[in-house]
């Protein structure tokens, strides 16, 4: 397994940049995995290993949910961002644009 996360020499960044590289990284494997189960989810026949392989994406979202919060939680700027998108009914594009401009 390679460590290509970094784009700038990782000596260099501070230990605060190198946990926020190790946890986006881990962000993406998780949408990877939730991504890869419902693939297999799609055209599973045998119903116990169905359910075992949501049960297991369930794992997933949970792992994704926590990498995304501990990010939020170190970018609060993200989360007002956010805050404006998520979880709102109507248009997501003019939620977005909304909440990117109204954002500190």
């Amino acid at each position: 397994m390679g460590f290509d996360q970094y784009h700038e020499p990782a000596n260099e960044l501070s230990e605060e940049t190198r946990t926020f590289a190790r946890m986006m990284a881990s962000l993406g494997e998780e949408a990877e995995a939730i991504n890869w189960y419902e693939q297999r989810i799609s055209i599973e026949k045998n119903k116990d290993a169905k359910a075992i392989m949501q049960n297991a994406q369930k794992e997933e979202f949970k792992h994704f949910g926590m990498d995304l919060e501990f990010l939020l939680r170190q970018k609060p700027l993200w989360r007002e961002i956010l805050q404006g998108i998520l979880f709102k009914n109507g248009d997501i594009v003019e939620h977005g644009e909304d909440a990117e401009e109204s954002a500190d």
